[in-house]
C-alpha cells in the first residue's frame, strides 16, 4: 500500500483532525501535484490550476465539471452533470457523490487522471493561538416586502425553496418562491472568506445585479445578492470575530493589522454606513449548516419542477456552460470545396453530380447516425429511469436488454447500479432488525434478477458476505463475545478466507455499492470494524487454539494425557475469551480413565469404558480412532467377550471357557489367556472348596477364594459362597484384628531395641542380637500381612493406622534386605542367605 493510503471505511478521521488532499497526476506527470487545503475544490476548465494547462489537455473538461469536498473526516467527489464524466477507479460518478480514499484513481473527462493521497496538515502556530469566526448577514434590500434578515454563522449554506427560510413565504409570494430551485446556490468558505456559487439554477443567482456563470465568486461587505429574480435580494454584511484559545496568554496581532492604522473611511465602513438602519422589531433567522452531500446531488427531474421567471436576465453567451460563438468555416470545409471545383473543372453539370453524390453520402451517413442513435436508445431509457428514481423499472429494462445483448458492458453497469438502488435499502432494513434469513432471501432474489450479468453477481456476492459476517457476529453475542473452541474457528476462518482471496477487489466493490446507495456507508464501516476484530481474533485466539490442538495431539501421542491438565489451566488463564474448555476437560478425564485401564490391561473394566466412550472434541475423537484401530480390542473381540461374560455370570462356565479358547489372536491374546487361566482356577478352587467341608483349613480356603473373586465378573460364585462367608465373617475379622495387634506390639519392641545396624550386618556370624531383632521384624511383617489379607478377603474396611503400620514394616524389611545384598561381596554366601532368611520378606 502506498504512503497515505487507507481503506475508505477505515479512515475515520476525527472532526477536529485537519488533513490535506493531494491529487498526484497519473496521465500527465509533468503537470505537478495539486494540494487541496479547503473543504471544497472546483474542477473545471476555467478553474485554477486547470485554466493554466495546455489547451489540448482540457478540451474534454467542462467549465463546471466536478467538485471535490471534505465532510466529517471523509473525502468525496461529485460530478456536476459534465459532458464527458468523472470516474473513481473506473466507476462512473453519477447523481450522488462518491467517497474517495487514499490510493484511488480519479479521472476527469476521460483525459486527466490523478492518484489521491491524504496527508495530515502541518501544525500551524497561528491556528493554535486562535480561531476566526465569520458570520454572513443577509439583510433584505427592500423593506416593503416583509422579508426577514438571515444570519449564516456556519457553512456551507444551501439556498433552496424547500428550506424554511424561503418556503415560509410561499403563501404570500408563491411564484417568487418557485423561482428559487431546490438546489439553487450555496455559500461556502474558501481560505476563510465567503464565496457564493450558483448550482445550475433555472432562474439564476445574481451578485451586484450580474448573473453568475459557472464559477464561484467571493462575497464582499456591501455586495448585493439575489436569488431567482428581483424579489429575494439581500445586502451582504460580513461580521468577523477572533476567539482566543483558553491556553493562550498572549496573542500576537496579524502583521498586516499592526502595520496599518485603522481608517474610519475604509470601504467596509462605508458599506456598513450605507446599510439601512436595522429595525429592532424585525426577526433575524439563523441559517443552519447543510451538507455538501445534499448540495451536489444532481436531480434533473426535480429541477424541471422549477417555475421559469421570464423577467430574469439570461446568461450571456460567454457565460453559458458550453455555448460557443459561431466559428468560421474550417480548413477541411474549404479543402472539400476546392477539390469539388478542381474535379469539376468549372463544369456546373459535373459539380451538380458531385453535389448529388455528396447528398447520397450524407443520407447514408444520416442513416448510420440514426441506427447508432437507436442502438443507444435502451441505454438512454435505463439512464432516464435511474434519474427519475424508478429503479425497479430500470432493472427490468436492463435485464430485458441483456437477454438479447449479453455482451453490453454499459448496460451491465447500469443494471448493477439499478439493482443496488432498488434492493439494497430493503436488505439494509432487514439487517437493522437482525432478520438475517430475510436478508439472505433478498440477496438470492437479487441473484435471480441478475442472470447473465456477472458484474451484478460480484456485487451481490459481497452483500452476501456482509450479511454472513453480521449474522455470525450478532449470533455469537457481539464482536467481543467469547470464542467457542471447536465451534467458532471454522466460521471465522471461512469469513476471512472469502475476504482475503481478493481484499482490495472486494473493498472496491463495497465502495462502489456505497457510491450507489449512500445509506450503505455506515453498515459497510461496521462490517469493516467487525472484520478487523475477526482478524485480531484469528491472530490471537485461533492461533492459540491451533497451538493447543498441537499440544494435545503431541501429549496424547506420547501416552501422557495427565500432562494436559496443567496445559488447559494455563490456557484458561491466558485466554479469558476462550470458551468450551470444560468440554475438553471432560474428554480428557474420560480418555485418561480409558487409557489407564488399557495400560493396566484390565480388560473387563476397559470394555465397560469403551461402551460408554463419547468424545465431543476433535483431538480426542481423532486419538480415540487411532487407539481403536491399533491398541484397543477389536469389535470382534468385544462381541465374543460379551458372550463369554454373559455365560460366566449365569454359571455356564464351560461355554465361557470354550468362548475364551476360541478368541482370535491379537494384541490382547495374552490378557485373554490370563483370564482363561483365572476362570479355570476359580472353577478348581470352587470344586475343592465344596470337597473340603468339615476340614480344618476350610475357613482359610474360603476366605482366600472369596478374596480372589471379582464382584462383577465373578458374581455367580460370589453369590454361591456368600452364606458361608457371612457365617465366618465375625470370627475372621476378630482373628484379623488380633494379627494386627500382635504386629503392632512386635514392631514397637523392634523399634525400642533399635534397628539392625551396619555392624550387626557385617558380623562374621549370626549373633544373638541380630537373630532376636530379625525375628521381631519378620514376625511383625507376617502378622500384619495376615491381618490385612483377611480384611481384604472379606472386603471389610481396614482399621485405623493399619495401612501405615504395614507400610512402615515392609519399608524396614526392604531396607534391611537391600543393605545385606550390598554386602554380597563381603559376606560369605551361606551367611548372607541365612541372614536374609531371618529377615524374611522378598526382594520384589
Amino acid at each position: 500500500m502506498n504512503p497515505g493510503e487507507a481503506p475508505i471505511a477505515e479512515m475515520r478521521a476525527a472532526l477536529d483532525k485537519e488533513f490535506d488532499v493531494l491529487l498526484l497526476p497519473v496521465s500527465h506527470p509533468s503537470l505537478g501535484p495539486i494540494r487541496i487545503v479547503d473543504d471544497l475544490f472546483a474542477i473545471g476548465r476555467s478553474e485554477p490550476p486547470f485554466a493554466e494547462y495546455p489547451r489540448e489537455l482540457i478540451t474534454k473538461l467542462s467549465r463546471r465539471h466536478a467538485r471535490i469536498f471534505s465532510e466529517h473526516g471523509a473525502v468525496y467527489v461529485a460530478d456536476l452533470d459534465s459532458k464527458n464524466g468523472t470516474t473513481v477507479n473506473g466507476n462512473a460518478v453519477r447523481q450522488t457523490p462518491a467517497r474517495v480514499r487514499a490510493g484511488d484513481e480519479l479521472c476527469f473527462g476521460g483525459e486527466l487522471s490523478y492518484r489521491v493521497a491524504i496527508e495530515p496538515r502541518p501544525f500551524s502556530s497561528a491556528s493554535a493561538r486562535g480561531v476566526q469566526h465569520l458570520t454572513v448577514a443577509l439583510k433584505p434590500e427592500r423593506t416593503d416586502l416583509g422579508l426577514d434578515a438571515i444570519d449564516i454563522p456556519v457553512f456551507p449554506f444551501l439556498v433552496s425553496k424547500t428550506d424554511e427560510l424561503f418556503a415560509r413565504y410561499k403563501d404570500r409570494y408563491p411564484h417568487q418562491v418557485n423561482y428559487i430551485s431546490r438546489r439553487h446556490a450555496h455559500i461556502f468558505l474558501k481560505s476563510g472568506e465567503p464565496w457564493i456559487e450558483d448550482l445550475g439554477s433555472t432562474n439564476g443567482t445574481f451578485v451586484n445585479h450580474k448573473r453568475l456563470g459557472e464559477s464561484a465568486v467571493a462575497l464582499q461587505n456591501g455586495d448585493v445578492v439575489g436569488f431567482g429574480g428581483d424579489h429575494f435580494v439581500y445586502q451582504v454584511a460580513l461580521e468577523k470575530s477572533f476567539e482566543i484559545e483558553p491556553t493562550v496568554t498572549q496573542m500576537t496581532p496579524p502583521l498586516a493589522a499592526a502595520a496599518s492604522p485603522v481608517a474610519s473611511d475604509t470601504p467596509a465602513s462605508v458599506a456598513a454606513a450605507a446599510m439601512p438602519a436595522e429595525d429592532p422589531d424585525k426577526t433575524t433567522f439563523v441559517g443552519a449548516a447543510h451538507s455538501f452531500l445534499d448540495i451536489f446531488c444532481v436531480d434533473r427531474a426535480l429541477q424541471r419542477e422549477d417555475e421559469v421567471n421570464e423577467n430574469s436576465p439570461p446568461l450571456t453567451p460567454d457565460e453559458s456552460t458550453e455555448t460557443q460563438p459561431r466559428r468560421p468555416r474550417r480548413r477541411w470545409q474549404l479543402l472539400l470545396s476546392e477539390l469539388t471545383r478542381t474535379f469539376a473543372g468549372g463544369d456546373r453539370t459535373t459539380m451538380r453530380r458531385i453535389g448529388w453524390g455528396g447528398l447520397a453520402g450524407l443520407i447514408v451517413i444520416g442513416g448510420i447516425a440514426v441506427a447508432l442513435y437507436m442502438r443507444g436508445a435502451s441505454e438512454r431509457e435505463v439512464k432516464n429511469l435511474l434519474a427519475a428514481g424508478q429503479y425497479e423499472e430500470a432493472v427490468d429494462s436492463a435485464t430485458t436488454y441483456l437477454q438479447h445483448h449479453p455482451a453490453s458492458d454499459s448496460i451491465r453497469s447500469l443494471a448493477s447500479e439499478a439493482l443496488m438502488k432498488a434492493r439494497v435499502p430493503g436488505w439494509l432494513a432487514a439487517l437493522r432488525v437482525k432478520a438475517f434469513d430475510r436478508a439472505a432471501a433478498l440477496v438470492e432474489g437479487m441473484r435471480a434478477s441478475s442472470t447473465g450479468n456477472p458484474d451484478a453477481v460480484s456485487l451481490i456476492d459481497q452483500l452476501r458476505w456482509v450479511g454472513d459476517l453480521e449474522r455470525f457476529v450478532v449470533g455469537r453475542g457481539g464482536p467481543d463475545a467469547p470464542i467457542h473452541i471447536y465451534s467458532d474457528e471454522g466460521r471465522i476462518d471461512n469469513l476471512l478466507k472469502r475476504w482475503e482471496d481478493d481484499a482490495k477487489g472486494h473493498q472496491r466493490i463495497l465502495d462502489r455499492i456505497a457510491s450507489y446507495v449512500p445509506e450503505f456507508t455506515e453498515p459497510y464501516a461496521l462490517a469493516m470494524s467487525h472484520l478487523r476484530k475477526l482478524q485480531s481474533d484469528d491472530s490471537v485466539y485461533l492461533a492459540a487454539i491451533d497451538r493447543l490442538n498441537s499440544t494435545i495431539a503431541t501429549e496424547l501421542g506420547r501416552d501422557k494425557p495427565n500432562a494436559l491438565t496443567a496445559v488447559l489451566d494455563d490456557y484458561a488463564q491466558r485466554y479469558p475469551r476462550l470458551a468450551g474448555l470444560d468440554a475438553v476437560r471432560a474428554d480428557l478425564r474420560q480418555y485418561t480413565n480409558l487409557f489407564d485401564e488399557m495400560s493396566a490391561r484390565h480388560l473387563p473394566q476397559l470394555l465397560a469404558l469403551m461402551k460408554k466412550a463419547s468424545f465431543s472434541t476433535l483431538p480426542f475423537q481423532s486419538q480415540y480412532r487411532q487407539l481403536s484401530a491399533s491398541r484397543l480390542p477389536s469389535a470382534e473381540v468385544i462381541a465374543k467377550h460379551d458372550a463369554v461374560s454373559a455365560a460366566w455370570q449365569s454359571g455356564d462356565s464351560q461355554q465361557a471357557l470354550a468362548g475364551l479358547q476360541a478368541m482370535p489372536a491379537g494384541p490382547w491374546s495374552e490378557v485373554l489367556a490370563a483370564e482363561l487361566a483365572h476362570k479355570k482356577a476359580v472353577l478348581d478352587q470352587f470344586a475343592d472348596l465344596q470337597k473340603s467341608r468339615g476340614a480344618g483349613n476350610r475357613d482359610d480356603k474360603l476366605l482366600s477364594f472369596y478374596a480372589s473373586l471379582d464382584p462383577v465378573e465373578d458374581a455367580y460364585y460370589v453369590r454361591a459362597i456368600q452364606t458361608d462367608v457371612d457365617a465366618l465373617r465375625d470370627r475372621a475379622l476378630a482373628r484379623a484384628q488380633d494379627s494386627i495387634n500382635r504386629a503392632q506390639s512386635l514392631w514397637r519392641q523392634y523399634r525400642a531395641n533399635g534397628s539392625i545396624g551396619g555392624t550387626q550386618r557385617l558380623e562374621a556370624g549370626v549373633s544373638e542380637g541380630f537373630r532376636n531383632q530379625a525375628r521381631l521384624l519378620s514376625e511383625a511383617n507376617a502378622s500384619a500381612q495376615q491381618g490385612m489379607r483377611i480384611y481384604t478377603q472379606l472386603k471389610a474396611p481396614h482399621p485405623a493406622g493399619s495401612d501405615q503400620l504395614l507400610e512402615d514394616i515392609e519399608a524396614e524389611t526392604q531396607l534391611q534386605r537391600r543393605s545385606l545384598q550390598e554386602l554380597r561381596m563381603v559376606l560369605e554366601p551361606g551367611l548372607l542367605k541365612a541372614k536374609l532368611t531371618l529377615i524374611g520378606g522378598t526382594d520384589e
